[in-house]
C-alpha cells in the first residue's frame, strides 16, 4: 500500500503516535528548567537572553491564560513603577504548557500596542507527555511603546472537542512577563527607535493567499525621520505549510505534490515602489511531516520565530514629507497562505524638526524572476524519475540622499539574495522518494556617508536545508518510511546604528580596534523510520536527532550547546564545543565592514 498523495502522505504520517485519552485537567503553567537527560519533554539548545546583575523590575502581562478556543485574549500593560526608564534592556519571556492528550501544533502571536512581541508555534502532546517550554525575546527596540499603558492581545487558536469523530483534548496554557533593566552605572543608554508601529496591529497577522495579496498599512510619520527598519515575519500555513516541497503547477499532479514551485520570497514596498526583500525560512512545526522528528528537540526556531530586519533608511527623506505613506508586504508565490506581521521602527533626528530628501537610485525589481529546470521523466508504465529545480538570483541597490541636522547623509542599501531548490523524485509501485536540497544565501549592507566619512552595517545569511522522504513497499507488503531532515540557520550581523557618526559598536580585541559583529549558528538534524504492516497499520518507529546552537562575536565571546536524542528522549548535553561554527561567517562580514 503506497500513500498516494502529498496531502495523504503527510496527513497520515503526522497523525501517528498522538493518542486520544481522557484529558487530565491542568490549570498551572509548568516553568521550563534545564534539560534533563532521559526526558521526553520539549527541549532546545537556544540560550536565554543574558541577564544583567543590576536592579530590575518585572511586569506580568498575563498568568496561566488558557487557550481552548479561537477567541482573541485581551490583556493590559502598565509601565513598571519603581524603576522608570530609559532602559538598557527589556526582555519578553513566556512559559507554555500543553496538557496530555491529542492536539495539533498551534500558532501563537502576542501583541502589545500593535507591535508583535512574540510569534511561534506550540509543541504537540502525547498520551503520556505534557510538554512545557520557555521562550524569550529582546524587545528593547520597543521601548517607545512600553513607556505608556498599552492594550495587548494573545492570539492562539486551539480547538478542544470532537471533530469528525476524533477528540482533541490538549489544552494550552501560557504565562508571560517583561523584565526591565534601567540605565545605571555599568548599564549604558542605547539608541532605540523613537516610534514603533505594528503592521497590521493587535488584530494579528495578515493572511496572504497569493502573490498579489498584501499586508497594507498607511502611516503618517514625523517630519524628521532619520532612519527606518521593518522587522518582518512570514509564516507558512495551510497549503503553503510545506512550500519547500512544492513543485511547478504543471508537475503537481504527476509528482503528487503541492504547486506554485518550491520558492517563496517576501517583498516590501513603500507607496508601490520596491523597498526591500526578505528570505523565507523553512520552519517546520512539531506536527510537520513526521512528529517523531521533533520530539524532544523541535526544528530551528519552531517555538520562537525571529524576524528579518529590512533597512528602509534610504526612504527617510521621503517618509518625512508629511504625507501619508503606504507600507506593503507580500509573499511571492504564496499559495494559500502565509501569515505575515511586521514592526516598523523609526528613528528621528533629535536636532531637526524637518528632514528632507529623495531616492536617487533604485534598481530593485518588484518581483523576482525564478528559473525552472524540469528533468522529470515518466515512462510508459507511469514510473517517474528525475529532478526539478527552481532558482532565483537577486542583486539590487537603493540609495537615498537625506538632508539632516548633521549635514547631507547618503544611505545606500545593497542586497544579494540567491535561492536554489532541487528535488529528486522516484515514483513507482514500490517506492515514493522525494529528496530535497535547498540553499538560501544572502548579503545585505547599508553604507552611510556623512561629512566625508562612511560606515558600513549589514548581515550575511546562509540557510542550508535538506529533507529526504523515502517511502518503500517491502516484499511482504509492509511499508517503511525513512525521513531525514537537516535544517541550518547561519547569520553574521553588524548591528545597524542610526546615527552615521556613532561608532559605539567598535571596540577592541587585544588592543586592536575592531567592529562589533556577532554570529548565530543553529542546526537541527533529525532522522526517523516509520513502520507499517501490509494493511497500513502503524507498528513502530526508530529515530534520533541533535541540535547545535552557537552564538559568538568578533571579540571571541561564545556560547555553544549541543543536544542529542534517541527514540524520543534526550541522551546528551554538551557545552562549548561548536564555537568555530560561525567564525568564518563573522570573519567574512568583518572584512566587508572594516
Amino acid at each position: 500500500m503506497r500513500i498516494s498523495s502529498f496531502a495523504g502522505r503527510f496527513a497520515l504520517v503526522a497523525a501517528i503516535g498522538i493518542l486520544v485519552i481522557a484529558n487530565t485537567a491542568q490549570t498551572q503553567v509548568i516553568i521550563a528548567h534545564d534539560p534533563v537527560i532521559g526526558s521526553s519533554n520539549t527541549v532546545s539548545a537556544d540560550p536565554r537572553i543574558a541577564r544583567i546583575n543590576r536592579e530590575h523590575c518585572t511586569v506580568d502581562l498575563f498568568s496561566n491564560l488558557e487557550f481552548a478556543d479561537f477567541n482573541t485574549k485581551n490583556f493590559t500593560y502598565t509601565p513598571p513603577t519603581g524603576c522608570p526608564g530609559p532602559y538598557s534592556k527589556i526582555i519578553f519571556a513566556a512559559d507554555f504548557t500543553v496538557t496530555k492528550g491529542r492536539q495539533f501544533d498551534r500558532t501563537a502571536q502576542f501583541y502589545l500596542g500593535g507591535a508583535n512581541i512574540y510569534f511561534g508555534t506550540t509543541a504537540e502532546p502525547r498520551a503520556a507527555l505534557s510538554p512545557y517550554w520557555h521562550v524569550e525575546n529582546d524587545v528593547t527596540d520597543l521601548s517607545a511603546l512600553l513607556n505608556s499603558p498599552q492594550a495587548g492581545t494573545a492570539i492562539l487558536g486551539n480547538f478542544v472537542g470532537v471533530s469528525n469523530g476524533v477528540t482533541y483534548d490538549g489544552l494550552i496554557y501560557s504565562s508571560a512577563h517583561l523584565v526591565f533593566y534601567p540605565v545605571s552605572d555599568g548599564l549604558p543608554k542605547i539608541d532605540v527607535p523613537d516610534l514603533v508601529i505594528g503592521l497590521p496591529g493587535n488584530t494579528g497577522a495578515a493572511n496572504l493567499a497569493t502573490t498579489a495579496s498584501q499586508l497594507i498599512q498607511s502611516v503618517t510619520l514625523p517630519a524628521n525621520v532619520e532612519a527606518a527598519y521593518l522587522d518582518v515575519i512570514a509564516q507558512s500555513q495551510s497549503n503553503d505549510e510545506f512550500w519547500y516541497l512544492c513543485v511547478p503547477d504543471a508537475l503537481a499532479s504527476e509528482l503528487q505534490s503541492c504547486g506554485s514551485t518550491g520558492f517563496r520570497e517576501t517583498e516590501i514596498s513603500i507607496d508601490g515602489i520596491p523597498a526591500g526583500v526578505a528570505p523565507v525560512y523553512p520552519w517546520i512545526y512539531t506536527g510537520g511531516i513526521d512528529p517523531y522528528l521533533w520530539e524532544p528537540i523541535p526544528g530551528v526556531q519552531t517555538l520562537n520565530f525571529k524576524p528579518f530586519r529590512v533597512d528602509l533608511s534610504p526612504f527617510a527623506g521621503v517618509l518625512s514629507n508629511g504625507n501619508s505613506h503606504t507600507i506593503a508586504v507580500s509573499v511571492f508565490n504564496a499559495d494559500s497562505y502565509f501569515a505575515v506581521t511586521a514592526n516598523l521602527l523609526v528613528y528621528t533626528d533629535k536636532n531637526s524638526t524637518q528632514v528632507t530628501g529623495s531616492i536617487v537610485a533604485n534598481d530593485l525589481a518588484a518581483e523576482p524572476t525564478p528559473q525552472i529546470i524540469n528533468k522529470i521523466a515518466t515512462d510508459s508504465s507511469g514510473n517517474v524519475t528525475g529532478y526539478v529545480t527552481v532558482a532565483s538570483k537577486r542583486s539590487y541597490s537603493i540609495e537615498g540622499l537625506n538632508h539632516t541636522s548633521h549635514g547631507d547623509v547618503s544611505s545606500r542599501v545593497d542586497g544579494v539574495l540567491n535561492f536554489n531548490n532541487t528535488q529528486h523524485f522516484t515514483i513507482n509501485n514500490s517506492a515514493y522518494k522525494q529528496d530535497l536540497v535547498q540553499s538560501t544565501q544572502g548579503g545585505f549592507s547599508t553604507t552611510t556617508t556623512a561629512n566625508g566619512k562612511s560606515r558600513v552595517d549589514g548581515q550575511l545569511i546562509d540557510y542550508p536545508f535538506s529533507f529526504n522522504y523515502d517511502e518503500t513497499v517491502n516484499s511482504d507488503g509492509s511499508i517503511t518510511v525513512n525521513n531525514i531532515s537537516d535544517q541550518k540557520l547561519q547569520t553574521a550581523i553588524k548591528p545597524f546604528v542610526p546615527n552615521s557618526s556613532d561608532e559605539k559598536n567598535v571596540g577592541e580585541l587585544n588592543g586592536v580596534p575592531i567592529p562589533y559583529v556577532y554570529g548565530i549558528g543553529d542546526e537541527v538534524a533529525s532522522q526517523d523510520a516509520l513502520y507499517y504492516d501490509a494493511s497500513g497499520n502503524f507498528t513502530g518507529h526508530a529515530g534520533h536527532s541533535s541540535q547545535t546552537y552557537v552564538q559568538a562575536n568578533s571579540y571571541k565571546n561564545c556560547y555553544s550547546r549541543t543536544l542529542t536524542s534517541a527514540n524520543l528522549a534526550l541522551t546528551s548535553l554538551q557545552d562549548g564545543t561548536g564555537c568555530n561554527e560561525v567564525e568564518p561567517l563573522i570573519d567574512v562580514l568583518l572584512n566587508q565592514v572594516k
